[in-house]
C-alpha cells in the first residue's frame, strides 16, 4: 500500500536541516528494513503554524515540513509513526494512505509539488508579496 508521511519538524536556532535529515533517514531505514520502499522525499522547508503547538514543554509557532512517500505494509506504516512520533524533535506527524491497489497507486510519483497557482488564488493578495 502506497502511503504519504506529512511529518513537522522543530526549527532550532539557527536553522538547519540536520535534524529533519535524521527524522527522514530514520524513518527511511525503519521502511527499507521491513521489506518497504521509499518512492521519495520532499523537502517543503520551514513555515509558520496555524496556530502556537506545545509538546514537550515547548511552544512550537514554526516547523520544517517535509514529505515522505513509500510502500509499506500496514504494520510498517504503523511502526514508522510511532517511531517517529515519540521523537522529541517532531512537533507533529501524519500518515495518509494514498491507495491500497495497483491501479489506484501505479502512476503515483514520489515527488509531491507545492501547487503555488493554485494555493495562490486561494490566499488572496498574500502571494502577490511573496
Amino acid at each position: 500500500m502506497l502511503y504519504e508521511m506529512i511529518a513537522v519538524v522543530r526549527v532550532g536556532k539557527p536553522h538547519t536541516t540536520n535534524e529533519v535529515k535524521e527524522i527522514a533517514r530514520t524513518a527511511g531505514a525503519l521502511i527499507l528494513a521491513h521489506g518497504g520502499v521509499v518512492r521519495g522525499l520532499t523537502n517543503w522547508g520551514p513555515f509558520l503554524l496555524t496556530k502556537t503547538v506545545k509538546k514537550n514543554q515547548a511552544r512550537h509557532d514554526s516547523g520544517h515540513h517535509f514529505i515522505l512517500r513509500f510502500d509499506a505494509s500496514p504494520f510498517v506504516q504503523e511502526l514508522v509513526k510511532k517511531t517517529v512520533a515519540i521523537d522529541p524533535r517532531m512537533v507533529r506527524c501524519g500518515v495518509v494512505k494514498m491507495g491500497g491497489r495497483l491501479k489506484d497507486i501505479v502512476d503515483a510519483k514520489g515527488v509531491v509539488e507545492w501547487q503555488r497557482k493554485r494555493r495562490g488564488r486561494d490566499l488572496g493578495s498574500y502571494m502577490e508579496y511573496l
